[in-house]
């Protein structure tokens, strides 16, 4: 079952967000506090949505959290896919397929002009996965990001 998340899902997906860090191996960089993921998803206003996807037996095993981004080319708000995660020991139960296959459906409810996301390099079978789906990588493009002290420095005030 897949359905948007409520307050009571914060602890879970916060723990699912540690999961997805260890996954990639990136635990290193995980700064936020369940109190974050909280007010992000729940707050007024909300920063960010989620989907999650339960197991009738082990209740929520994965989640879906994305926002809303704007293409100036289309002219047209898009949905942005953050964070995918289904633990491992319930993935190839279509879970993932599902969590994307409901945000396609939001996107077109929505009239979004495209629905995206990013995929670590070394994630083989997450692209093979992503373009059985009908998916594509956007080779000629490059995610480039200005975090901590660099942002600090680039707003002018170090």
């Amino acid at each position: 079952m897949i359905r948007r998340a409520a307050p009571d899902d914060a602890p879970v997906i916060y723990a699912l967000i540690r999961e997805l860090a260890d996954y990639e191996r990136l635990a290193h960089e995980v700064v936020c506090t369940l109190d974050q993921v909280r007010e992000s998803l729940f707050g007024a206003p909300p920063h960010a949505e989620a989907l999650v996807v339960e197991d009738e037996r082990d209740g929520v095993v994965g989640f879906a959290l994305f926002f809303q981004n704007y293409s100036t080319f289309l002219g047209r708000p898009g949905l942005y896919l953050e964070d995918l995660f289904v633990r491992p020991s319930h993935r190839r139960s279509g879970y993932g397929k599902a969590l994307l296959q409901a945000l396609a459906r939001l996107a077109v409810e929505r009239n979004l002009g495209r629905f995206e996301w990013a995929v670590l390099d070394w994630n083989e079978p997450a692209k093979r996965f992503y373009e059985s789906l009908g998916a594509r990588e956007i080779a000629e493009w490059r995610i480039y990001r200005v975090t901590g002290d660099a942002l600090i420095d680039l707003a002018g005030r170090a």
